[in-house]
């Protein structure tokens, strides 16, 4: 098609462009037969990204204070993409009791029945985690706070014994993003974000990041992405790309808001516990204070002993706040975790029911509101 006019006007927009595509075209039968040393960072086919994917992945890892970063479906399938990258049968692999509950069930479920020894740890370990360590050992797993019951590893203490051990560490850094914790620059090797939550922040993407500056890592997860088929669409890696141009605004009054909420909270009769890191009564204050630059959004509580229906009438008086999982987007949201299932795990830090909440950018008044209808509610039932 000739060109015209228009079509040779310099063209400028504020939004990247959405590159689609499956198949990659060459210039020379010798390029399509060398596509593959175009990797990790050029384009052999659809499955390892288009430019779009490019974009974001250079703008996560400029923010993680990484090299490089892979995209994945989920912050699950980053998770699972970066274990299965490394793991093999015949390795020891050691996960936080109070990971995400997708990658404790990856783990003890299929990777152990691939010949890889897991063995789940204690979250507030510490530095006690040479203990653990044997010469089989490759990957530990850590997430903090943790994923329910907000456990707060002391992060560069297991970093810096897994380094100087020759172990490598993945974090799940959902909780605080980037602008709250970087992983990387505490020796951690992969910074695992579900972007699902903060990054895309509207709760209409699934997604997730792996970011690291080995080059050599970098180069065996882009190989894994391939290999696993775990790409993602340039559409969501636009959305997400739209997301983090107001993710400071979002994190900061998120913060500011949860921040409100969990201090009054702490005041009702009915709150027994509150299990958030950022307030001083929390057993993992210092570790947050020390190493953490933001608030979070997600908490959760535990209320006053009552029967199963107390909990029905709390949630069923819910107006602003939404149930449902995930957390991190624009809307509040309630999750419950019964009692049977703290009873189940290892080294549960309570063996009590757990309400979990996400604070989003409603008014923060309307959602005091909206909780202190549901404490009364809970209370008659518990009458």
């Amino acid at each position: 098609m000739p060109s015209t006019p228009e079509m040779d006007r310099k063209f400028g927009s504020l939004s990247p462009a959405v590159w689609r595509a499956s198949t990659v075209v060459f210039d020379s039968l010798d390029e399509f037969v060398q596509r593959k040393q175009r990797q990790p960072d050029g384009f052999s086919y659809g499955i390892t990204g288009t430019p779009t994917a490019r974009l974001l992945e250079a703008r996560i890892a400029q923010l993680e204070g990484g090299r490089h970063c892979v995209l994945a479906p989920s912050g699950a399938a980053a998770l699972m993409t970066t274990v299965m990258g490394f793991v093999r049968g015949g390795d020891h692999l050691l996960v936080s009791a109070a990971c995400y509950g997708s990658l404790k069930t990856f783990a003890e479920h299929w990777l152990a029945r691939l010949g890889v020894e897991v063995e789940l740890y204690d979250p507030c370990i510490g530095a006690g985690i040479e203990a653990l360590i044997r010469p089989a050992t490759r990957l530990v797993c850590i997430e903090a706070p943790g994923t329910v019951t907000m456990e707060m590893a002391d992060v560069p203490a297991i970093a810096e014994v897994a380094r100087r051990r020759g172990v490598l560490t993945m974090m799940d850094n959902t909780w605080a993003s980037p602008l709250g914790f970087r992983p990387l620059e505490h020796g951690i090797d992969f910074s695992v974000e579900a972007a699902t939550k903060f990054f895309a922040g509207h709760s209409d993407v699934l997604m997730g990041s792996i970011s690291m500056n080995d080059a050599g890592h970098y180069a065996v997860l882009r190989e894994t992405q391939s290999i696993l088929g775990q790409q993602v669409s340039p559409d969501d890696c636009f959305l997400v790309l739209r997301g983090l141009e107001t993710l400071q605004l979002r994190v900061q009054a998120q913060s500011a808001a949860t921040q409100a909420i969990t201090q009054w909270l702490a005041g009702q009769p009915l709150v027994e516990r509150l299990l958030y890191p950022p307030l001083a009564s929390d057993p993992g204050h210092a570790r947050w204070k020390r190493d953490f630059r933001t608030h979070g959004c997600l908490f959760s509580m535990i209320l006053a002993p009552a029967p199963e229906q107390a909990f029905h009438a709390f949630f069923d008086s819910l107006q602003h706040f939404a149930i449902g999982a995930s957390w991190g987007g624009v809307h509040s949201l309630a999750a419950y975790y019964p009692a049977a299932l703290q009873a189940g795990r290892a080294f549960s830090a309570t063996d009590r029911p757990v309400v979990r909440l996400s604070i989003g950018l409603e008014d923060a008044q309307s959602l005091k509101d909206d909780l202190q209808a549901a404490l009364a509610a809970f209370q008659a039932a518990r009458n």
